[in-house]
């Protein structure tokens, strides 16, 4: 019995330090079109890897590019990121079409 309540006690401590460690970020829906680059760099609206890798789709789908280069675009978003520096209240979406030409 002493060892299920030492076991139990170690689930709710570790569910604790989970949900102490989840940011807050309860946003159900996030439109990309207004996040600027200070946001997207800062991680103040999502993860800038999961925006990043948002727009990587969203430009290869206007496209129809289906092949993910994974080496390209690591290095698009470092353009990406990079560009954003230089530019804090530009919009992400007007960085990346910058950033990587109007071809992307």
């Amino acid at each position: 019995m002493k060892a299920l309540n030492i076991v139990l006690g170690a689930v709710v401590l570790g569910a604790q330090a989970v949900l102490v460690t989840v940011p807050a970020r309860a946003q159900a829906k996030v439109d990309v079109a207004k996040i600027s680059c200070n946001e997207f760099l800062f991680d103040k609206i999502a993860p800038t890897k999961s925006i990043a890798v948002w727009l990587s789709g969203f430009y290869n789908g206007r496209q129809h590019n289906t092949v993910v280069d994974l080496g390209r675009m690591e290095r698009d978003i470092d353009k990406v990121e990079d560009y954003c520096r230089l530019n804090l209240e530009m919009t992400v979406m007007d960085a990346a079409k910058n950033a990587l030409g109007t071809n992307k």
